[in-house]
């Protein structure tokens, strides 16, 4: 199948062989797409490995034949944001999720245009709330999303409560006498809704939601996590 003028955003690259380069992109129209990048490595082909680069935004015309596409041209859209500290670290992020979530071959246009946002946002401040609603959406656009207005047996969210977000249920409310390993690991109400209503909570309540939410990406990663995870942890005892 030929792949012509398709807005991608690369997601990652790595050197194939001596001069090739494999290429992962979220694409407009086909998900996200193997792609074997030929004879990259030479001065000449300057201006399309800089296309390559992680989150640069790219037009690019290719042959599916199975598995991997064969790259024929690429051009860069518009100049990669340029990112430093955690605002790295989070391009890091998102791009790992949708590798590891996303399934190739899969058109999945609300995740293209999550990734478009998110992209956008992430040289901005508010990087916590920019990193959740990406995983809300996320979740939402593979098919794996909650409601967050009311919990898994249909009673509306009460702010003052706390919920464990159950990857298979949804919401489930904790009681007072609940594990303390749930409760760890449990979204307050209020953040849910907060969610639900595309509204930044409270930092404290934002703290709730990153643990919740983390809990269900990691339930649906399985036991590899992310490298992303790994590296922030291991800058964070430094």
């Amino acid at each position: 199948m030929r792949i012509e003028d398709q807005p991608a955003f690369v997601l990652h690259a790595r050197p194939w062989r001596e001069t090739s380069l494999l290429v992962e992109v979220l694409t407009l129209e086909h998900g996200r797409l193997g792609l074997v990048a030929r004879g990259v490595q030479g001065p000449k082909k300057q201006v399309l490995r800089a296309a390559l680069q992680p989150l640069q935004h790219v037009r690019l015309s290719a042959l599916l034949r199975g598995e991997l596409a064969q790259l024929r041209t690429a051009e860069a859209l518009d100049v990669a944001p340029r990112l430093s500290g955690d605002a790295m670290l989070a391009g890091f992020y998102v791009s790992e999720l949708v590798l590891r979530l996303a399934p190739r071959q899969d058109p999945a246009p609300e995740l293209y245009a999550a990734f478009a946002e998110v992209r956008r946002r992430l040289p901005l401040d508010g990087l916590a709330w920019t990193l959740r609603r990406f995983e809300r959406d996320l979740l939402e656009a593979i098919g794996l999303g909650f409601e967050y207005t009311s919990d898994g047996d249909g009673a509306d969210i009460d702010p003052m409560a706390r919920y464990r977000l159950d990857p298979e249920h949804g919401p489930r409310r904790l009681h007072r006498d609940g594990e303390s390993s749930e409760r760890s690991t449990a979204a307050t109400g209020q953040a849910l809704l907060a969610l639900a209503a595309d509204i930044a909570p409270d930092p404290a309540d934002m703290a709730s939601l990153r643990r919740a939410l983390r809990s269900v990406l990691a339930h649906h990663l399985g036991p590899r996590g992310l490298k992303s995870w790994e590296l922030a942890a291991s800058l964070s005892r430094r």
